[in-house]
């Protein structure tokens, strides 16, 4: 019997040095970033910024792959359910908070099937409609929805999308239900805004900017704590009598359970990297967004949001009674 503990501690230890040895020389090869939304997305397009830029820094390439899906739930159970060795990344955005109680089942523990690396950026949302909708300014649109709820529609790029959460907050900051209607992903339900089949919308700038600088749709106001630099002249949510209507589209870089803590680590610090590139910066500015600082982009500060949000968001999607099965 104690031959035969002594063999199996000597395997384990064996296996720890392996581990750790594999992690001292992290990366070997490509790795892989899934998204769990369709390509060309907001999601999307803040991956691929990210992965070329901390692919220079890792010198491995980090390829990025869509696992669209139920919300995202469908990526991210992929990579909880992937080997802990630093080779597939999950990056989310806030619906890895929301679906913890949006989905009635989850094929993971939100709280419990990963492991952080950090904070990527957060996108404002605006509050969008069709060129030709009435009303004029925010205030305008509030009473207008209240005096019609029965006939207005509320656009959103389907359950657990950043659009869906927003339109289920703004509906619950107005006190007044409307009529959704959902698509499978953003193009489809902004064509449909464009075209006129529906009439409001809410969604991250990554996706309005261009079609609100083109005057193809119409915008009342910004979910951020401060006007952005990118519309000057967009009212803040809150300024224009929303009290505390601030919702801001954060995303994260997670990876299975398990995967080593030097792994996460080196993750972490090439994405303190890429969020100070001058490329990234940029584009992130055009997107009407910017990088986390240095701080958020940590294990830590990734970790401590995911659990305050599913804390916020809990009560919100229970009042609304949008679940998804």
């Amino acid at each position: 019997m104690k031959v035969l503990q002594a063999l199996l501690g000597a395997v384990a230890a064996v296996s720890l040095f392996a581990a750790s040895a594999n992690a001292q020389n992290y990366p070997e090869r490509s790795i892989t970033m899934v998204v769990p939304f369709s390509a060309g997305g907001p999601t999307d397009t803040v991956a691929r910024l990210v992965a070329e830029s901390m692919s220079k820094d890792l010198g491995q390439q980090i390829i990025v792959e869509n696992v669209g899906g139920a919300g995202g739930t469908l990526g991210a159970g992929r990579v909880a359910q992937a080997d802990p060795d630093g080779y597939t990344v999950l990056l989310h955005h806030i619906g890895m908070a929301t679906s913890a109680t949006l989905y009635r089942k989850l094929a993971y523990d939100t709280l419990n099937a990963f492991e952080y690396v950090g904070l990527v950026t957060e996108v404002p949302m605006t509050i969008v409609a069709r060129k030709d909708f009435e009303p004029t300014d925010l205030k305008g649109l509030i009473d207008y929805v209240k005096a019609n709820k029965d006939t207005v529609t509320v656009a959103n790029a389907g359950i657990g999308a950043a659009s869906h959460l927003c339109g289920m907050m703004f509906m619950s900051a107005i006190e007044t239900p409307l009529t959704t209607v959902p698509y499978k992903g953003t193009g489809p339900a902004m064509t449909d805004l464009l075209g006129g089949q529906v009439d409001i919308m809410c969604d991250q700038t990554t996706n309005t900017t261009k079609q609100i600088q083109g005057g193809t749709i119409k915008a009342y106001a910004v979910t951020s704590p401060a006007r952005l630099k990118i519309f000057p002249d967009l009212p803040t949510a809150v300024e224009s009598g929303l009290a505390d209507f601030q919702v801001g589209i954060w995303h994260g870089i997670y990876t299975p359970k398990g995967t080593p803590a030097e792994v996460n680590e080196r993750l972490s610090k090439s994405l303190q990297l890429a969020l100070k590139d001058a490329n990234v910066v940029a584009r992130f500015a055009e997107l009407g967004t910017e990088p986390s600082s240095e701080a958020d982009a940590t294990p830590a500060a990734l970790k401590a949001k995911l659990e305050s949000e599913i804390a916020r968001w809990k009560p919100v999607i229970e009042a609304a009674g949008q679940y998804a099965d």
